[in-house]
């Protein structure tokens, strides 16, 4: 076993990519076999206290802060003091010698809500959906710690959709692969990206990113603003909420049940924010409007009306 507490626990444990032999068709010619970098997906197994709780495919890296977070969205711990530590931990045949990093056992701390035989989570994930398995939305509902609604944040619209950039940026291992999502945590006072972290499923890139805030004794994340790389799926609002960041930016659509989880909460929730443009779907009162130095359709129309 390898005990992952102290600031090795969220470092990356595992492989992030792997390269494997691909044949390139274009306009009907093919080329020689060559390599191509993939990004590697593979189970993860998360017990408390040696109890099994839940699996997820991932991304191999930050699997504490995945854990840390995962928990924070179901409502078991939200500070840092009832996440005690964690150990990587050899999986199901390998007689508890050859460590698979595929298997993290976690100590919970003082305050943290320790699963019961009732608990519905001991289900398995896809990389495309966090909540697979639930019996029902009000099971999916948990009711957040933290006061999103009461958030007094403001920002700019011209400073939202600069984020998907800056994003895309910070995406190291998508340029090479082309396959995951991304999530990052930016300060809506000072603009600065705070952590952003990937992963072949948008809801583990999200817990990755909770999970480090909480690790850092950051929660909850208050004036902060969650952009991510794909669409605003229900699980990552709620993902948003029970980590009280206030505002949701998203590069694709949001869910009906995405919008009504972020009115009914308190939460700003933007979607399709591309170029200079976004939609806003609840909220909208925490976004300034800045005036665009581009002329509108509009504009165009009144000064030839004026001629």
């Amino acid at each position: 076993m390898t005990n992952t507490a102290g600031t090795s626990r969220v470092g990356i444990v595992g492989r992030i990519t792997t390269r494997r032999p691909v044949l390139r068709i274009a306009a009907g010619q093919s080329s020689d076999r060559r390599a191509d970098t993939l990004a590697v997906e593979e189970p993860l197994e998360i017990r408390i206290g040696g109890a099994p709780l839940a699996v997820t495919m991932r991304t191999p890296g930050h699997d504490v802060e995945l854990a840390a977070g995962f928990l924070v969205s179901e409502g078991m711990i939200g500070g840092a003091g009832e996440f005690r530590s964690a150990i990587h931990c050899g999986g199901p045949g390998s007689g508890g010698d050859e460590n698979t990093y595929n298997v993290l056992d976690v100590t919970l701390g003082e305050g943290a809500r320790m699963p019961t035989a009732d608990d519905a989570r001991r289900f398995y994930t896809t990389s495309s959906c966090g909540v697979c398995g639930k019996a029902s939305i009000d099971a999916v509902s948990t009711v957040s710690r933290f006061d999103v609604a009461g958030d007094p944040l403001e920002i700019d619209d011209r400073w939202i959709t600069a984020l998907p950039d800056r994003l895309r940026a910070g995406q190291e291992a998508f340029r090479k692969t082309g396959g995951l999502h991304a999530a990052a945590l930016f300060d809506g006072s000072t603009g600065e990206m705070l952590v952003l972290r990937e992963d072949v499923g948008r809801h583990n890139a999200v817990d990755k990113a909770v999970g480090w805030a909480l690790l850092s004794g950051r929660l909850p994340l208050g004036g902060t603003v969650l952009q991510v790389s794909g669409r605003a799926s229900f699980e990552l609002v709620q993902k948003a909420v029970m980590a009280g960041i206030p505002v949701l930016s998203a590069v694709s659509a949001p869910s009906s049940l995405a919008v009504e989880l972020a009115e009914s909460s308190g939460l700003t929730l933007a979607g399709f924010v591309r170029g200079q443009t976004m939609n806003v779907y609840a909220h909208a009162q925490r976004i300034r409007i800045t005036r665009s130095s581009v002329r509108s359709a509009a504009d165009e129309e009144a000064m030839i009306d004026e001629h």
